[in-house]
C-alpha cells in the first residue's frame, strides 16, 4: 500500500514538473506603429513636451485654477471613475490569493430511513436492529490547482491590467475635464469681451442716431436716414440678450462641471488678459503615446487580449488538481467528537485532459486570438487620431496666430474708417449708408477679433491635451 501511494506521488511530482517547464502564451510586445519623427522641424531635437507640465503650472489664471480644483473634487463623471478604480482594487486583493488553494469546512447531520421491504431496510434490521441510520459529520475540505501552464499567474496579469487600464481611464476622464472647464472659461471671457463690445456699439449707434436726427431737423437728410440708423442700433442692441443669454448658459455649463449647481460666476479677468503660447513644445511623437492616458488605456486592452489568448490555449491542456479532506464522522451523536475514532482523512490527486467538448475550448482559442487582431488595429487607430489631434492643433495654433494678426489690423482700420464716416457726414460729404456700413464693418470686426482670440486660446488647450497633458 505505501508502495503504491510512493509511485503515485512520484508520477504525480514527475508530471507536474515536466509540464511546468511549457507555458502557453507569449509575452507581449507592443505592435509597430506608423508615426511622423517629430511634430516640427524645430522639434526633432528636443524631447521636453508641455504636456510635461502640471496643469496648475500651464493654466496661471487664478479663476481658472479655482474652477479646475473643484471640477476634480465635484465633478460626476470623475468620481465615477475613481469608484471604477476602487472597485478594481478589490478584484486585485482577490486576484493575488488565486494560487492559494480553496479551503471549506462543513458540518452535516443526515438521517436515511430505508423502506422496511427494500434491501436496505432489511440488512438495517438484520445488521443494526433499527429502520434508519445517522450520520454526523464535521470536516474541512481543500482543492487546489497547480499552476503548471501559468495559467493562474495570467488570471492574475489580467485583473492587474485591468486595474492599470482603469486608472489609465480615470486619467483620461480628468484631461476631458480640465480640457472642457478652461474652452468653457475661455468662451466664457469671449462673450464678456462680445457684449462689452455690443454696448460700446450701442452708445456709438445712439450717437450717430442723435446727430442723424439733428440733420433732418435742419433738411439735411431726410427720415429715412434717421429710419436706417434708428434699425442698425436695434440691430447691434439685439446682440445684447443674446450674449446675455449665452453668458448665462455658459456660467451653467461651467458650474455643472465643476460639480456645482446653476448659477453665475463671478470674475474680474479679461480676454486680452489671458496670454496665448505659441510655441508649445511638443516633444516627440513616440512620447506622446506613452503619455496620452486614453491610448494607454487602449494599448492595456491590447495587452489583456493578448494573456486571455495564452489562458484559452492552457484551457486545453491537462489540468492537474489536488483534493483534501479531513475531520470527524460517527453514525451517533455521542461518539461525533470521539478522538481519535471519529477521525478520518482522505486526499486525491488528478490529471485531467479535455478531448471533446463540442469544440469549445478550440472555438474560445480562435476567438481571443481574433480578439487580440482587433485590439492590435484598435491601438493602432488610437495613436492614428492622436496624432491627427496634435497636427490638428498645431495648424491651428499657427494659422489662428496669423488671422489674429490680420484680424487687429482690420479692427484698427475699421475703427478709423468709422471716425472718418462720421466726420465726412456731419461735413455733408458723405451719406448716412457709409457711416451704418462702416459701423457694421466694424462691429463685426471687432466680434471676429474676439472669437479669433478664443480660438487661439482653445487651440493652445486642444495641444496641451492631445499632448497627453492635464492629468498631471
Amino acid at each position: 500500500m505505501k508502495k503504491g501511494t510512493f509511485i503515485l506521488y512520484s508520477i504525480l511530482i514527475a508530471t507536474s514538473v515536466v509540464l511546468i517547464s511549457c507555458r502557453a502564451g507569449k509575452e507581449y510586445s507592443r505592435p509597430e506603429l506608423e508615426l511622423p519623427k517629430q511634430f516640427q522641424p524645430t522639434s526633432f531635437a528636443d524631447t521636453s513636451s508641455v504636456a510635461d507640465i502640471e496643469w496648475k503650472k500651464f493654466f496661471t489664471d487664478t479663476l481658472l485654477q479655482r474652477l479646475i480644483q473643484q471640477g476634480l473634487t465635484f465633478n460626476h463623471d470623475l468620481l465615477i471613475a475613481i469608484k471604477r478604480i476602487d472597485i478594481a482594487k478589490q478584484q486585485v486583493k482577490q486576484a493575488k490569493l488565486l494560487q492559494l488553494p480553496e479551503v471549506n469546512l462543513q458540518v452535516t447531520g443526515q438521517i436515511s430511513r430505508p423502506s422496511d421491504n427494500s434491501l436496505n431496510g432489511l440488512s438495517l434490521n438484520s445488521f443494526v436492529g433499527k429502520s434508519y441510520v445517522e450520520n454526523y459529520q464535521a470536516a474541512v475540505n481543500l482543492s487546489w490547482e497547480a499552476d503548471i501552464w501559468g495559467k493562474i499567474r495570467a488570471q492574475k496579469e489580467v485583473v492587474l491590467t485591468q486595474y492599470l487600464q482603469t486608472t489609465e481611464a480615470a486619467k483620461a476622464v480628468q484631461t476631458q475635464l480640465v480640457s472642457d472647464i478652461a474652452e468653457g472659461y475661455y468662451n466664457l471671457l469671449t462673450l464678456d469681451k462680445q457684449l462689452e463690445i455690443s454696448r460700446k456699439n450701442v452708445l456709438l449707434n445712439d450717437s450717430f442716431l442723435v446727430a442723424t436726427r439733428l440733420l433732418r431737423d435742419a433738411g439735411n437728410v431726410t427720415t429715412l436716414a434717421v429710419q436706417q440708423a434708428e434699425s442698425q442700433k436695434q440691430s447691434t442692441a439685439l446682440l445684447i440678450p443674446q450674449l446675455e443669454q449665452d453668458i448665462a448658459l455658459q456660467e451653467n455649463a461651467i458650474q455643472m462641471l465643476t460639480g456645482q449647481l446653476p448659477g453665475s460666476i463671478t470674475r474680474n479677468t479679461s480676454l486680452i488678459d489671458i496670454p496665448v503660447d505659441d510655441d508649445l513644445k511638443t516633444g516627440l511623437p513616440v512620447a506622446m503615446v506613452s503619455r496620452r492616458p486614453d491610448v494607454r488605456s487602449v494599448e492595456m486592452a491590447l495587452m489583456i487580449a493578448n494573456t486571455k489568448v495564452g489562458i484559452a490555449q492552457v484551457n486545453m491542456y491537462p489540468a492537474l488538481n489536488i483534493t483534501a479532506g479531513g475531520g470527524l464522522e460517527s453514525f451517533k451523536a455521542s461518539n461525533w467528537f470521539n478522538i481519535p475514532g471519529s477521525l478520518f482523512g482522505i486526499a486525491a490527486g488528478t490529471i485531467a485532459q479535455p478531448i471533446f467538448q463540442h469544440r469549445s475550448l478550440k472555438t474560445q482559442f480562435e476567438t481571443a486570438k481574433l480578439e487580440r487582431e482587433q485590439a492590435v488595429i484598435q491601438f493602432r487607430q488610437s495613436v492614428l487620431k492622436a496624432t491627427t489631434e496634435v497636427a490638428d492643433a498645431l495648424v491651428q495654433t499657427d494659422k489662428l496666430h496669423q488671422q489674429h494678426e490680420i484680424a487687429a489690423a482690420q479692427v484698427d482700420t475699421l475703427n478709423h474708417a468709422v471716425k472718418n464716416a462720421q466726420l465726412l457726414f456731419k461735413s455733408d460729404l458723405a451719406n448716412y449708408l457709409e457711416v451704418i456700413t462702416a459701423q457694421s464693418n466694424a462691429l463685426q470686426a471687432e466680434l471676429n477679433l474676439a472669437s479669433i482670440q478664443r480660438n487661439r486660446l482653445n487651440a493652445m488647450v486642444v495641444l496641451y491635451k492631445s499632448l497627453g497633458g492635464g492629468w498631471k
